[in-house]
């Protein structure tokens, strides 16, 4: 079941792109993909290529992906590591995971993430409290880091 849903859910991701994402197996392998997201535009990350790497668990779709940027991004929902905090790829109580979100309403989710930060529900404490009180500074920093690494 799960492979014939990754190939549907690629599958329609490639014929159908959503702005700004792509994904692809890697190795030929379905448990292994990358996936780039184009930085928005009017956002400190315009025009970057931002690489993911996402684990297919054997429990898809019942059991979210594991994603990570392997992109060096600056971003206050997004740590040195790549980890991502956003609660649509954590299981419930703690998350909103559920099985009919997929991997396009994941990276879209994800994409809106650069687009708007949650500055809220960080990973990243001092990346937060700069893009609160110091925005004109988090924003170099953060086109910075696009121009550095997502180029």
């Amino acid at each position: 079941m799960q492979h014939q849903r990754l190939s549907r859910e690629l599958a329609k991701i490639s014929n159908s792109p959503p702005v700004g994402i792509s994904v692809s197996s890697k190795d030929d392998k379905l448990n292994v993909l990358e996936a780039q997201i184009v930085g928005p535009d009017n956002t400190p990350y315009k025009n970057g290529i931002f690489k993911l790497e996402i684990l297919i668990p054997e429990k898809y779709p019942f059991i979210p992906p594991s994603i990570k940027f392997t992109t060096k991004v600056y971003h206050p929902n997004i740590d040195d590591n790549g980890r991502i905090c956003l609660d649509l790829i954590k299981m419930p109580p703690k998350g909103n995971w559920r099985p009919t979100i997929g991997l396009e309403g994941l990276l879209i989710a994800i994409r809106m993430l650069l687009e708007t930060p949650n500055p809220e529900d960080p990973l990243m404490a001092e990346i937060a409290e700069e893009y609160r009180n110091m925005n004109s500074e988090f924003v170099k920093k953060a086109q910075s880091y696009t121009q550095k690494y997502a180029s």
